[in-house]
C-alpha cells in the first residue's frame, strides 16, 4: 500500500512540475513589458541605476525563457519521471526567482524617483507580474509565492516612506492584492492536487485488473510499446500465455469468492518469479500473459515458463481450503521490434493450445509452417 501511495505522490508531483511548461505566454508578455516599460522609465528619468537594473532584468528574462523552452519538450514527454522532474523543477525555480529579485529591486528604485508616471507604470508592471505568476506557475507555490513577495514587497515598503496619503493607499491596496493572490493561489493548488490525484487514480483503475492488481490488457499494450516497440535497443522478447487447469472446479466447489482469492494468489506467485524488466497481466478469466524482455538466449524463456509452472503447481491455502491446480504455458519469441504484441500473444496462445492438448507442460511456438512440429521445451 505504501508503494502505491508513493507512486501516486510521484505522479502528482510530475504533473505539477509539467504544468509550469504549459503556460509560457505570460512570461513572454511580462519580459517584453518589463524591458519596454523599464527602458522608458530609465530614459525619462535619466537614471543610470534603473538602466542597469533593466539590463539585468533583460538577461534574467532571457535565461528564464531559455530554461522554460529548453526543458519544455522533455517535461511534456509521457516518459517524464520524478527524478527528472525534481532536477528541472529546481532549475526552473532558480531562473524564475532570479527575475523576481531583479524586478523587486527595480520596483524599489522606481519608487525612489520623483516622477509619479514612473510609479504608476511600475505598479502596473508589478501587479501584472503577480497576476501572471498566479496564472502561469500557480501550481508550484514554492516558486510562485516567493516570486510574488520578492517582486512586490520592496515597492510596497518604499512607497510607504514617501509620506503621502496616495502612496500609503497604494501600498495598502498592493499588499491586500498580494495577500489575496497568495491565498487564492494556495487554494487552487490544494484543489488541483486532489483533482490530479483523482485523474491518476481513475487512469490507474482503467489499466489495472481489480481482482489481481496486475496490469490489464490495455496497460500491457502500453508497457510493450514503451519498453519494446519504441526502445532504442534491439532485444529478444518472449511473450508467455497461460491459464489455470482445475480452476473451474474451485469455483464450483468453494464459490466465486474463493476463486477470486485464488486468482490473486496466483498473480502474486507469478509476480515473484519475474525480473524487474518483465511484466505480467491478467487477460481475463483465468488467463494471464507475461512479457519477458532483454533475454540473452531463447532458453531463458523456457526457464521462466518452467518456474511459473512450478510456482503455480504448489498447493494454495485459500480461506482454510487446500487447493491444488496446475497450468500450461505457451510462449513465442521474437527479436523484431516491429512485432506486434497482439500477434505474439496469438502465437503464444497457439502454443498454449498445443500444450493443453498434450495434457500439460510448456510449449514454445514453432515458426515453421506446420503447427504439429511445435515442440515442448
Amino acid at each position: 500500500m505504501s508503494g502505491r501511495a508513493d507512486t501516486m505522490l510521484d505522479g502528482i508531483y510530475v504533473e505539477l512540475v509539467r504544468s509550469v511548461f504549459t503556460a509560457l505566454v505570460p512570461s513572454v508578455i511580462m519580459s517584453i513589458g518589463f524591458v519596454g516599460g523599464g527602458a522608458l522609465i530609465a530614459w525619462q528619468a535619466q537614471d543610470p541605476i534603473i538602466a542597469v537594473i533593466v539590463l539585468a532584468g533583460a538577461i534574467a528574462s532571457i535565461v528564464r525563457l531559455f530554461v522554460a523552452a529548453y526543458w519544455k519538450r522533455e517535461a511534456l514527454d509521457p516518459a517524464f519521471d520524478v527524478a527528472r522532474a525534481r532536477l528541472i523543477d529546481r532549475r526552473f525555480g532558480v531562473a524564475y526567482l532570479a527575475f523576481a529579485v531583479v524586478l523587486g529591486i527595480f520596483g524599489m528604485r522606481a519608487f525612489m524617483l520623483p516622477e509619479p508616471g514612473a510609479h504608476m507604470l511600475t505598479i502596473c508592471l508589478l501587479i501584472g507580474y503577480c497576476a501572471g505568476v498566479s496564472a502561469g506557475i500557480g501550481l508550484r507555490p514554492w516558486i510562485a509565492v516567493p516570486s510574488m513577495i520578492v517582486a512586490l514587497v520592496p515597492a510596497i515598503v518604499t512607497a510607504l516612506f514617501r509620506g503621502e496619503a496616495i502612496y500609503w493607499a497604494t501600498s495598502a491596496m498592493s499588499a491586500a492584492l498580494l495577500a489575496g493572490g497568495v491565498r487564492s493561489l494556495l487554494d487552487r493548488h490544494r484543489h488541483m492536487i486532489k483533482e490530479i490525484g483523482r485523474r491518476i487514480t481513475f487512469g490507474n483503475m482503467a489499466r489495472m485488473d481489480v481482482l489481481t492488481a496486475l496490469p490489464n490488457r490495455l496497460a500491457l499494450r502500453e508497457w510493450f510499446e514503451e519498453n519494446v516497440t519504441t526502445s532504442a535497443r534491439t532485444q529478444i522478447v518472449a511473450v508467455h500465455c497461460l491459464d489455470l487447469d482445475g480452476f473451474k472446479p474451485v469455483n464450483d466447489n468453494f464459490g466465486h469468492p474463493v476463486g477470486d482469492a485464488l486468482l490473486g494468489a496466483v498473480a502474486r506467485r507469478i509476480a515473484r518469479v519475474l525480473r524487474d524488466s518483465d511484466t505480467a497481466a491478467r487477460l481475463g478469466g483465468d488467463e494471464f500473459a507475461i512479457v519477458q524482455c532483454g533475454i540473452g538466449h531463447p532458453d531463458e524463456a523456457n526457464l521462466l515458463a518452467q518456474r511459473v509452472s512450478a510456482a503455480i503447481s504448489r498447493p494454495f491455502q485459500i480461506e482454510g481450503h487446500a487447493i491444488q491446480i496446475s497450468t500450461c504455458v505457451g510462449y513465442a519469441i521474437s527479436d523484431d521490434k516491429a512485432d506486434d504484441l497482439e500477434r505474439l500473444i496469438a502465437l503464444a496462445d497457439e502454443a498454449l493450445y498445443i500444450a493443453k492438448r498434450r495434457g500439460g507442460g510448456v510449449v514454445r511456438h514453432d515458426p515453421s509452417p506446420k503447427p504439429t512440429q511445435t515442440y515442448a521445451a
